[in-house]
């Protein structure tokens, strides 16, 4: 695997939307930087929502993207998804809570949460009824907290190391999301090193 693109966005107005939104991210050459709040120079303008060290980057595998290029026919260009990077050779299907990506150039992240469509991400589609299609793929992106920053570049190699502990999926994630949750789910669930909003939300059922 490698990292095939990396990805910043700027506050801008999407068609239709009154306020800023930082989604509509372009790729950049040369080295970019990556603390615990994510890429430098990457806009996150509604905090409530994004960003934070528990989702700071946010993750597409080439696998995925490619998959969804021919689902909608055309080719997608780096930064469609609003994604920070994208690894080539990954398939999101394949990521759990707690599974590390170790970049070449010494970054590593760990996945913490599924990617949740929204209105934003419909209009950044031109598409209302893309974030139903997104959900029901089961196929989603993945936010990720920084375990050790510093530079990434494109083309730079990428390995997975998978969590040892219960594995809960990215597409799982997304399958429950604000569901109800059986003692034997909700148990795995709290195992694993998922993104703290999302636990509190948990332990809160």
């Amino acid at each position: 695997m490698k990292v095939s693109a990396i990805c910043i966005g700027r506050a801008e107005k999407l068609p239709g939307k009154s306020y800023k939104t930082g989604i509509n991210k372009m790729p950049v050459t040369g080295a970019v930087l990556i603390d615990e709040n994510g890429l430098l120079g990457d806009k996150i303008c509604n905090r409530k929502y994004h960003g934070g060290p528990e989702q700071a980057v946010y993750v597409e595998g080439g696998v995925t993207l490619d998959w969804w290029s021919e689902q909608l026919g055309r080719p997608l260009e780096p930064g469609t998804f609003g994604e920070n990077l994208v690894i080539d050779g990954l398939d999101n299907r394949d990521i759990a809570a707690g599974d590390r990506l170790v970049l070449e150039g010494g970054v590593i992240l760990e996945a913490t949460s599924a990617r949740i469509p929204c209105a934003t991400f419909a209009a950044r589609m031109d598409d209302p009824t893309f974030p139903k299609r997104y959900t029901k793929a089961l196929r989603p992106g993945f936010y990720c907290r920084v375990i050790a920053g510093g530079s990434v570049m494109v083309g730079e190699g990428a390995t997975s190391q998978a969590f040892e502990g219960e594995r809960v999926t990215i597409p799982e994630m997304m399958q429950h999301f604000r569901k109800r949750l059986s003692e034997e789910s909700r148990s795995r669930f709290l195992l694993a090193p998922i993104n703290a909003r999302l636990r509190a939300e948990i332990e809160a059922q």
